[in-house]
């Protein structure tokens, strides 16, 4: 029995500056690039849309606002959540093409949403070029969540963003594993106050990429399963300069695919998102073919014949809760209510997809059906008056 991967387009820029005063990130065009060079027909999957994210606006922000687009960035978090609960709720395996690094919040609440649900805990594998740790704690001001990404999955910064539905933080710091960061990234000392468990390039490389997936497996031996977030300037800029910020130092294409076929090679991971590939820096589509050709190798393992369909582990004792780096506690999550039934193996699907046909839907369409990982309610929609911006 072989997996089935479904295709989720993410193409927002919100969480990215402005590459000029008059110009805008170009990463939201990366799905439709990536999909030009054949990704879906080679994975032999499943077309899942796209979710179309609110327009690209930065107004008048200043540092101090806050995180810039915080509004957009929340209601679209929220709408990408449903999307990839959707897709985990058909049994599949979600493969979702941004955009910025901001999708990983969208993400993360998914998976906090299928871990109260089950009753254990989700765990995050990190692969980028950068921790993306800036947060009110370490910095003076905070501005881009693309780079404060990991920050607000674990709780640290703005409650519109940092605890969307109440959940605080959607992934804790003990079920993190960071991969790929430079040695010496700006917040390293930061993660390893935090406890998040980290292997930078050298490390990596010194260990192998085969063997730094099968330690990242077991970093998260207590959690129910655990998504993959890659950044493709995990890659040195050597071989693929098509992102905002290359930073001399990284992995190469070879090293990505195994690392990313180790990490996929267990029916405990739940999904993979890629992002910020930038096809303004590729006018040939030269990169983008190497990417397609790096994530089909690297998923190989998801669709092979013998794959065992996604499977969550029965939950793990529970730690205590993570402290911020601003020392201040980070709030406990809520508790699962208990008319929520916890799968007892595999995700069933719950029936058709009003997207399957690949059509593109705006932020206000909420064309799916209550399913495992959706909110409890109309109630929880997203307040569009939320304030609180900032991009650095």
């Amino acid at each position: 029995m072989m997996r089935r991967i479904a295709v989720l387009d993410a193409p927002t820029n919100l969480g990215l500056r402005p590459p000029t005063a008059s110009s805008v990130p170009g990463c939201g065009k990366a799905p439709g690039a990536l999909r030009d060079h054949g990704l879906l027909a080679r994975l032999r999957a499943r077309d899942a849309g796209c979710l179309t994210p609110p327009r690209y606006d930065p107004g008048d922000w200043r540092p101090g606002d806050g995180v810039c687009h915080a509004p957009e960035i929340s209601a679209y978090s929220l709408a990408l959540a449903d999307r990839i609960g959707a897709i985990i709720d058909r049994g599949e395996f979600p493969l979702v093409l941004g955009g910025d690094c901001s999708v990983l919040l969208g993400s993360g609440l998914a998976m906090h949403r299928l871990g109260e649900a089950v009753g254990g805990r989700i765990g995050l594998v990190f692969v980028d070029g950068h921790s993306d740790f800036r947060h009110p704690g370490n910095a003076s001001y905070v501005g881009a969540a693309a780079g404060e990404d990991l920050a607000l999955v674990t709780g640290r910064g703005q409650p519109d963003l940092a605890a969307i539905e109440g959940r605080r933080p959607y992934f804790r710091d003990i079920d993190v594993v960071v991969l790929g960061i430079r040695a010496q990234d700006e917040y390293r000392l930061d993660l390893q106050a935090a406890g998040i468990t980290t292997r930078p390039v050298p490390a990596l490389r010194a260990e192998g990429a085969a063997r730094t997936a099968q330690w990242a497996h077991e970093q998260l031996v207590d959690c129910a399963g655990y998504w993959v977030h890659i950044d493709v300037d995990v890659l040195d800029p050597a071989v693929m300069p098509a992102v905002d910020a290359p930073d001399p130092g990284g992995i190469a294409f070879a090293e990505l695919e195994i690392l990313l076929a180790g990490l996929v090679d267990t029916p405990h991971c739940l999904g993979v998102e890629l992002t910020v590939f930038d096809p303004d820096y590729d006018p040939d589509g030269a990169y983008a073919a190497e990417i397609v050709n790096t994530v089909v190798a690297g998923l190989a393992p998801v669709v092979a014949p013998g794959a065992a369909p996604p499977r969550l582990l029965p939950a793990g004792p529970v730690a205590p809760a993570p402290r911020a780096a601003d020392s201040r506690p980070v709030p406990e999550p809520l508790p699962a209510p208990a008319a929520v039934p916890a799968p007892a193996v595999a995700v069933e699907p719950i029936g058709p997809d009003p997207t399957a046909d690949g059509a593109v839907d705006d932020l206000g369409a909420d064309p799916l059906g209550p399913g495992l990982l959706r909110r409890a309610s109309a109630g929880d929609e997203p307040d569009p008056a939320r304030s609180g911006i900032d991009i650095a």
